[in-house]
């Protein structure tokens, strides 16, 4: 029964219904604290970004496994492929955003259209999410996608996490921020690995992702602000 039990859970099935029950487990303890309409809208969004990784590294040929969900962590996907180059990890970390981006603004479009506030909480709650996933320090999108231009971004990242703990403290942010400091002081200090350094892409894709970086990121910022007016 027990090698019955651990092919199951070892197959694609296993997989999926790992991935989904832990999607079910954050959408009731949102539920219980929110309600189910914005627990079940606000874990999709979750979705919808996650899915933005997956399909990213899907079509780079990546071994990556579905999304992992946590209340009052978020959702990840598990890249088992190892030793990435930066411009591979920016393009899978890029995807997150602008996929999770879109579902947010087309929630945002239907509740505007139906005048529903509940839908429009959930919208603005999508924007927040991605836009805080932008925060250039690693180990959020960010500081994935900014490595590409130049790592030195990442020590940008550290004050930014201490102005919105001093804003809304949380653990999460003070986790964020241990991890994030060892590759922010590597970056202060000009220690970034010569190997990584190396790697980095010409003038053309930095451009090409400061430019997806900064749009994104200004989009975010004034959507909002415009939505947390209304909420």
């Amino acid at each position: 029964m027990k090698a019955i039990l651990a092919l199951f859970f070892a197959g694609k099935l296993g997989k999926i219904l790992f991935s989904g029950g832990s999607m079910l487990v954050s959408i009731a303890v949102y539920a219980e604290m929110f309600g189910w309409k914005y627990a079940v809208g606000f874990v999709l969004l979750l979705l919808c970004h996650e899915m933005g990784h997956y399909i990213a590294a899907r079509q780079r040929g990546l071994d990556v496994g579905l999304p992992t969900f946590i209340p009052f962590v978020g959702a990840w996907i598990n890249l088992k492929t190892q030793s990435l180059n930066p411009e591979t990890v920016a393009f899978v970390g890029m995807a997150g955003p602008l996929l999770g981006s879109t579902g947010a603004f087309l929630v945002y479009l239907i509740a505007e259209y139906y005048q529903l506030h509940w839908l429009l909480a959930i919208a603005y709650a999508g924007f927040v999410l991605n836009l805080f996933n932008l925060i250039p320090v690693v180990p959020l999108d960010g500081g994935h996608i900014v490595a590409v231009i130049t790592p030195k971004i990442w020590i940008v990242g550290i004050p930014m996490l201490v102005a919105l703990y001093f804003w809304r403290p949380s653990p999460l942010l003070i986790i964020i921020a241990i991890l994030a400091l060892p590759k922010a002081w590597a970056a202060m200090r000009g220690t970034i690995p010569a190997q990584m350094e190396s790697q980095l892409t010409g003038n053309g894709l930095k451009a090409r992702y400061a430019a997806e970086y900064l749009g994104l990121v200004c989009f975010l910022t004034l959507i909002a602000f415009e939505v947390h007016s209304k909420v």
